[in-house]
């Protein structure tokens, strides 16, 4: 076994300890009856043992550092043209995701274990609570999304930490709606990707394919990323009801695409058609920082984690398109926006940003090329986490000031807000 493997693997271990531990403080969300998992098909999906990449053989423990993409210099808007900023919703913890129902009804996560939903114009209200949930770190529930056809099926998407024994894992689940107050049935669909305090990834959402793409991160193993027998460190891809689409690239398994250390956001262009999807720079680990950066994903590639960072001559890794080797991000969430409430940004890359506090636009031009990159408001809302387009167009985004992870003490709520046009 590689020496490096073996450090990265106690220190997730240790990690996972404290986490099992019986003495650890009990979430908010714990003291609420969990659902009931129901088995519709039989077993959950989980990972299967070996099937590691030969890439990594005679990895030394020290990546590649590869070169920048062609990027251009990031221009600061205290105020973005043809924009206000409205409130939606605030007083909340840590919302995590954000997901908009064609009944007008939006739904969002929030990170100790809470689905909420809300009108615009509206208090948010308590829609369901999963008492298994352990939030800590960057753990916790994370990433939901709707069925396509929502509310007809009345399906609902989640991923989330929970605690099995002494270990923490992350799941993907799939609830039902009840008559639009609450949503029970959990059934779960991906099982056993293992969880640590930092590193869990959580993103979700339906591909224009129909399928369920979900991103996950290394757990603080960074070799595990370039394991096809692990769920970690990469994209998974599955059918709406939990099995394994018939075209993805490794037989009988859910993984779409893998070496990846965190992945965070997951959007589609609307000039392609091709998956993009944003992901966090070490913080550390081989005495390397920054680093953050967004692929547009290549079906069954290998995106580089922990082999190279940045670009590479390798044909068998895929490089970024963006990349941060100076000074981190990270990204939050990604979006490309298409609606028409805002014209002038139609088409464009939106990527929140947590530890620069500001919301990234990002011009993309013949579908790769890149622009324009712009920091709206750097530190007027502190860390901002997700991002999304509402069913009447606007632009919404959330910040993560609850979290812990504040350049300041921080105890107020954290909020959504949406962009509308300028009056």
């Amino acid at each position: 076994m590689l020496q490096n493997r073996t450090i990265a693997g106690l220190l997730a271990a240790a990690v996972l300890a404290v986490w099992g531990g019986s003495g650890g403080k009990r979430s908010e969300a714990q003291d609420v009856a969990a659902p009931t998992a129901v088995s519709e098909r039989g077993a959950a999906l989980t990972p299967a043992a070996g099937g590691k990449d030969a890439a990594l053989q005679g990895f030394n423990g020290a990546p590649e550092i590869g070169g920048v993409p062609p990027m251009p210099p990031q221009a600061v808007r205290t105020q973005p043209p043809g924009v206000r900023v409205q409130v939606v919703a605030k007083g909340l913890t840590i919302p995590w995701a954000l997901a908009f129902a064609r009944d007008g009804r939006i739904f969002f996560t929030e990170r100790p274990g809470r689905v909420k939903v809300m009108r615009l114009g509206s208090r948010p209200r308590l829609y369901l609570n999963l008492s298994r949930v352990i939030s800590r770190g960057e753990g916790g529930l994370m990433g939901l999304a709707l069925h396509p056809g929502f509310p007809n099926p009345p399906y609902l998407y989640a991923m989330y930490t929970f605690r099995r024994g002494k270990s923490a894992f992350n799941r993907i689940s799939r609830f039902t709606d009840r008559g639009g107050r609450t949503a029970g049935s959990e059934r779960v669909l991906v099982d056993g990707i293992t969880a640590a305090q930092f590193h869990d990834g959580g993103a979700l959402a339906f591909g224009p394919d129909g399928m369920l793409y979900a991103g996950t991160g290394d757990a603080l193993n960074p070799p595990i990323a370039q394991d096809l027998g692990s769920f970690n460190g990469k994209i998974l891809r599955i059918t709406p009801e939990g099995g394994v689409p018939e075209d993805n690239p490794f037989p009988n398994s859910p993984v779409w695409a893998y070496g990846f250390r965190n992945v965070t956001g997951l959007t589609w262009s609307p000039q392609t058609g091709e998956l993009w999807a944003a992901s966090h720079g070490p913080s550390g680990e081989y005495g390397l920082r920054a680093r953050d950066t967004v692929y547009v994903v290549r079906r069954g590639g290998n995106h580089g984690w922990p082999l190279v960072t940045g670009t590479t001559s390798r044909e068998d890794i895929v490089s970024p398109v963006l990349y941060y080797p100076e000074n981190a991000v990270p990204p939050g969430g990604l979006l490309f926006y298409t609606g028409r409430l805002l014209p002038r940004y139609q088409g464009d890359l939106f990527m929140p940003t947590l530890g620069s506090t500001h919301l990234q636009r990002i011009v993309v031009e013949d579908g790769r090329r890149i622009e324009t990159i712009e920091r709206w408001w750097p530190g007027r809302f502190g860390r901002l986490r997700a991002v999304a387009q509402g069913r009447d167009g606007a632009l919404y985004f959330t910040t993560s000031n609850r979290d812990g992870r504040a350049q300041r003490p921080y105890s107020g709520s954290d909020y959504i807000y949406r962009l509308l046009p300028s009056r």
